[in-house]
């Protein structure tokens, strides 16, 4: 029945508000919902089940944190076999706390990875400015550049010198505001190396030793835990 397929994922996807470690799975199930299989269900029922296994667990704010806004931005290439679009993730943390995520397919195909990172940075400075501009209403301004994680050296290289962006022009113009907002001081690209990188769980399906550590750095914590 698709219906009750469709049901249970739109549940899901309200649950992502406070539950981000299921965000790439519950993208991925939202993908079938126009003519959903067994295994689509099975798998929903798997995501379910790992629930119940961690019902205590959600986002932890603490009273003492430092009102800095951190990005983390990172791309799978080409992950989807049916399209060959790559999946995009970003996480913005405001000091330890995160506060806005997300995971999204492409709407293009890009021919490298290095592209692909590219747009995931377009993607993700967006929701950087976003926050900025509501901080700022908030009287929290971020008066220095925002620390702007990426681990594909190649997609800051382009983003920060524009030689290489005579080999790029087959890129939409609208991901090279990238390098308009480096330029003009919003954000501040470093790289991070892809064992440390927080926004895999949001772009691929990941072993559990990975998931688990990612999510312990997610300021994820369970209220059954001693703390």
């Amino acid at each position: 029945d698709p219906a009750t397929y469709r049901r249970l994922v739109g549940r899901m996807m309200y649950l992502t508000i406070t539950r981000p470690d299921i965000t790439f799975a519950v993208n991925k199930l939202g993908q079938f919902t126009s003519t959903p299989k067994a295994s689509h269900l099975q798998a929903a029922m798997r995501v379910l089940s790992y629930l119940k296994g961690s019902i205590g667990l959600g986002l932890f704010y603490s009273a003492e944190f430092t009102l800095v806004l951190q990005a983390f931005t990172d791309a799978d290439w080409a992950s989807c076999l049916d399209s060959r679009r790559s999946t995009s993730g970003y996480c913005m943390f405001l000091g330890n706390a995160l506060i806005s995520w997300k995971s999204k397919k492409q709407q293009t195909v890009s021919h490298s990875s290095a592209e692909s990172e590219y747009r995931a940075m377009e993607f993700g400075s967006r929701e950087v400015v976003w926050l900025r501009n509501l901080l700022a209403e908030l009287q929290s301004e971020q008066s220095d550049h925002v620390a702007f994680f990426c681990d594909s050296t190649a997609a800051i290289h382009i983003a920060t010198n524009p030689v290489f962006h005579e080999r790029t022009k087959h890129i939409e113009l609208d991901c090279h505001q990238v390098r308009k907002r480096v330029v003009r001081g919003v954000i501040k690209l470093l790289h991070v190396r892809t064992t440390n990188q927080l926004v895999d769980i949001f772009t691929k399906a990941l072993f559990s030793p990975l998931f688990y550590s990612l999510v312990g750095n997610m300021a994820l914590k369970s209220i059954y835990l001693p703390s």
